[in-house]
């Protein structure tokens, strides 16, 4: 068992490859059929591995087959420069814990991904100089480098490990758009990069034996998602049959700079980015950020468009001014498509009458429409700053 960003790829290696090695070559030989199962995250594919290997038991396999007591995380936040650690025994009263937690294994990979995004000391007594996790991006030294923000990671680390991770991508949000004014676009990039992975491991969780005993889950949720949002949606006036397609708008600027625009697709609620289409805005608005001209200007370009597939759906990134700039454009060129925004101060659905539609926080509908939301945001994000690189070294 392992992973793959292309997983065709990586299975066909092992058939094509004439240098492998004679274990991997005992394996292939034995092998009879290939079955795939669908998970949300890579989180969760770490912990259906290990729950298959432990169950199956593959003679080829000698990991994740550790039996001994659980561990917990232990962070020594009294400490000046705290060390986050995985122990078996709670002995220090001044330290914050965390667990215990069923398989060492999943434990020491869920932290190897948080670290990757929040950089940590692991050891609770730091040598006087640059150790080698600092060249690999994973200990930021801070007795060598005297780095001031230390604190602020291992308080993000504390709220991702209780659950806060909404509160994290915020304050990260906050953090990333300060630098954007103070045109520290450098430092803006790094944070956008770590919401984006928080965002990725920390999507919807369900345990693996689910996935096990229904290989078809995935589909099954996001078929829950839409019917889920087409009766809330029906229930409040925005008359939907079918949401096969869905399409999400965001605008992305600084101070109406370099101004972009994405538009992101759901086909039968997964991801198509075969479909996304990026739009750089043409109108000049006086160099200011006038969120509802950009998204009419984009509308009306997007309905020039008659090959391709119109929309069940129209989700706008923003509030009553933008649902209203939207709506507008849909009347004067008498298009029929239902609409609605989501605003993010209350993750607040905002119908094209303007009524608002407040959701649980676990509500499958609001999952989401959150969801195609922030793939707009990222998507509009990435090419804005790919223009805005563009005009720096123009």
């Amino acid at each position: 068992m392992g992973k793959a960003i292309n997983l065709r790829k990586r299975v066909s290696s092992y058939f094509s490859n004439k240098d492998l090695g004679e274990k991997t070559k005992a394996l292939v030989a034995q092998i009879e059929r290939i079955k795939t199962i669908s998970v949300q995250s890579e989180v969760e594919s770490f912990l259906l591995e290990e729950r298959l290997v432990k169950k199956y038991n593959p003679k080829f396999n000698i990991e994740l087959k550790d039996d001994k007591a659980y561990p917990l995380i232990k962070i020594t936040v009294k400490q000046k420069y705290p060390a986050i650690l995985i122990v078996r025994k709670k002995d220090d009263a001044k330290s914050l814990y965390f667990g215990p937690y069923t398989s060492a294994t999943s434990l020491r990979t869920v932290l190897k991904l948080l670290r990757k995004i929040f950089p940590y000391q692991s050891i609770e007594r730091h040598g006087n100089r640059i150790c080698l996790y600092n060249h690999l991006g994973l200990c930021p030294c801070p007795q060598v480098t005297n780095d001031l923000n230390y604190k602020k990671t291992v308080k993000y680390i504390i709220n991702f490990l209780n659950g806060n991770t909404k509160k994290v991508i915020k304050d990260l949000e906050k953090e990333r758009d300060q630098c954007s004014k103070n045109l520290d676009f450098e430092l803006a990039s790094s944070i956008q990069k770590k919401i984006n992975a928080v965002s990725l491991i920390t999507s919807p969780f369900y345990k693996p034996f689910v996935y096990e005993e229904n290989p078809n889950f995935k589909s099954d949720i996001l078929q829950q998602q839409l019917n889920s949002l087409i009766e809330i949606l029906n229930k409040n006036k925005v008359y939907v049959t079918k949401l096969e397609r869905i399409e999400c708008y965001d605008i992305s600027n600084i101070q109406g700079k370099n101004a972009t625009a994405s538009m992101v697709v759901l086909t039968n609620g997964s991801v198509n980015n075969k479909e996304y289409r990026r739009f750089k805005i043409k109108g000049f608005y006086n160099n200011k950020a006038n969120d509802f001209a950009m998204h009419q200007e984009v509308m009306r370009r997007r309905l020039k468009h008659g090959e391709w597939q119109m929309p069940d759906l129209i989700v706008v990134d923003g509030g009553k001014g933008q649902v209203s700039s939207v709506k507008k454009v849909l009347e004067e060129l008498n298009v029929k498509i239902s609409l609605i925004g989501l605003a993010k101060k209350e993750e607040t659905i905002i119908t094209s009458d303007l009524l608002e539609i407040k959701l649980p926080k676990d509500s499958k509908a609001l999952l989401l429409v959150i969801k195609i939301r922030d793939e707009a945001h990222r998507f509009a994000i990435y090419y804005h700053k790919k223009l805005r690189s563009k005009f720096i070294f123009e």
